[in-house]
């Protein structure tokens, strides 16, 4: 009587988890479906995404697609206007603009992506710890980040470009330095939103231990704030990237970069405007395309906003 009893138990037990675990995994598919279509209704946000999409690909497979040689020199076709041969036109060394678009996109999009995801992880820890703990740390991370908030982007990158000299690595570094404070900032403030919450003091309850309660309770309700800021920040990486190359800070004048392209066709704006006009066109785009991304995601995940 009493293994029929236990067992009964063990069965109704089974049941109740199985019942809760398909409770959330219906919750969360729900909230997904719910969320799909408010971002599809922001129309400005989805055509950002499907460039970035697109970017994507071209940064993945570019070197196949790209009709020419992006290194190859055409002595006979220097400068030469778009045409059906070449559809962006050729540089003052014969070589075609759009393989050389198609072929940068990788290294402009590698650069200001590596480094905005290495300052977001940085910045996001030093947020989490300024935020839980707060008292010295939280003094320490949030005037450090006041300090580096006292100088604009671009002059603080080219400060650290000039000392530690230039080169894509340095650009990635120098870029990945303005990135961090930003994210230090906003993970602070969203760890102190969520640090209040009644689970996360049951947590605290329970004995759970600090990294438990940051990593596993705390974070995943910063992680919209995240998203967000994350988005925003590399429309500006590629701005600084690609402004860095322009001043002759960051690749070589030898490689396929957007602001490199930039610097190299100022000189030849009058007798081959196209030169300018394809490179800062696309410089332009991908900017837009991730604030226009970014600004959908922050109007669809912020309750606050209908």
């Amino acid at each position: 009587m009493s293994n029929t009893t236990n067992e009964k138990e063990r069965n109704e037990f089974s049941f109740e988890e199985n019942f809760i675990d398909e409770n959330i995994i219906a919750d969360k598919s729900s909230k997904t479906k719910e969320f799909i279509k408010k971002f599809m209704k922001r129309k400005t946000a989805v055509a950002g995404f499907v460039v970035i999409v697109f970017l994507v690909i071209i940064a993945l497979f570019g070197q196949y697609l790209a009709p020419y040689d992006p290194d190859a020199y055409d002595y006979a076709n220097m400068l030469a206007a778009p045409s059906s041969a070449h559809l962006f036109g050729t540089d003052h060394y014969g070589r075609d603009i759009l393989s050389r678009l198609l072929a940068g996109t990788r290294l402009t999009l590698g650069v200001s992506l590596s480094s905005v995801i290495v300052g977001a992880a940085l910045g996001t820890v030093l947020g989490l710890l300024a935020g839980y703990y707060g008292g010295i740390i939280e003094s320490l991370v949030m005037r450090a980040s006041d300090v580096l908030f006292s100088f604009p982007d671009i002059l603080l990158a080219i400060a650290i470009v000039a000392l530690l000299g230039p080169g894509i690595i340095n650009v990635f570094i120098a870029v990945m330095v303005f990135t961090v404070p930003s994210f230090a900032r906003i993970m602070r403030s969203a760890t102190l939103a969520v640090k209040g919450s009644l689970y996360v003091e049951v947590a605290q309850s329970l004995g759970c231990k600090d990294r438990r309660l940051l990593f596993v309770h705390i974070f995943p309700g910063t992680i919209q704030s995240l998203i967000v800021n994350f988005t925003m920040r590399i429309g500006s990486a590629i701005m600084a990237a690609s402004s860095l190359s322009f001043l002759g800070f960051g690749a070589n004048v030898t490689d396929p970069e957007w602001g490199a392209m930039l610097s190299q066709s100022r000189s030849y704006l009058n007798v081959a405007p196209h030169m300018v006009y394809f490179p800062g066109l696309v410089i332009f785009v991908t900017v837009l395309a991730f604030n226009l991304f970014g600004d959908g995601l922050r109007d669809t995940l912020d309750p606050k906003i209908k």
